[in-house]
């Protein structure tokens, strides 16, 4: 069953000689449940645009978007964040983290304001943290922590929420070779482990090989790679 269905998607932005440039020009993609898709393409390709537009964190101008068979095209912006927060985890090429919170406080509050108890949240955080490799340092603040820890912190918060989907993007651009490296397997590894479903974006073709498919975004439209 596809989780997730783009048909369509167009996407355009001003141009600074008044007109428009076409970034998506009617991209159809599906992602099934538990499968790892990559999105190649140049610099510039629109590769970031479609991933924000299937993670609902931006507007096609048109296409439809469909989840687990439900047409979310028209939510309001109350009801994509109610989706977000319920179906989706995110890990972006910084890691976002909350410099004053330990590790395990940056992974246990969004699952404290989703409802779950402070201690059960810590418990939660504390198993995701061990999941990625993270056990010894789950007490120090994430100002403390090296790029690629911090970016393994965001791996175990976006897989704690126990999302359906969890969006990718440039996950190991701001690391240097050997981080990055460590970080693909730990990313691919986690969520094969929980069998989540991810859709990420990199510039990187020996990482996004590791995917079960591989599409390449070329001149606004996807196409096997």
């Amino acid at each position: 069953m596809n989780l997730l269905e783009l048909e369509g998607i167009r996407k355009s932005f001003p141009s600074p000689s008044g007109g428009r440039i076409s970034i998506l020009d009617g991209v159809d993609l599906s992602l099934s449940e538990g499968e790892i898709v990559s999105i190649v393409g140049r610099s510039g390709s629109g590769k970031s645009t479609l991933l924000s537009i299937a993670a609902l964190l931006s507007r096609p101008d048109e296409g439809c978007i469909r989840y687990s068979g439900r047409d979310v095209s028209s939510l309001d912006e109350r009801g994509t964040a109610a989706l977000r927060a319920a179906s989706m985890g995110f890990v972006f090429q910084s890691s976002l983290l909350l410099s004053d919170f330990s590790a395990e406080e940056n992974i246990a509050m969004p699952l404290m304001i989703q409802g779950m108890k402070r201690q059960e949240a810590l418990h939660e955080a504390a198993r995701y943290l061990e999941l990625v490799g993270l056990s010894d340092r789950r007490k120090h603040r994430s100002a403390a922590l090296s790029g690629g820890e911090r970016q393994r912190v965001a791996i175990a918060r976006a897989i704690a929420g126990n999302p359906l989907v969890i969006f990718a993007d440039e996950p190991t651009g701001s690391l240097d070779e050997k981080s990055a490296a460590a970080i693909e397997t730990i990313l691919l590894d986690a969520v094969r482990s929980t069998g989540h479903s991810l859709l990420f974006v990199t510039h990187d073709l020996d990482f996004a090989a590791k995917a079960d498919r591989r599409l390449e975004l070329m001149e606004g439209v996807l196409c096997d790679a």
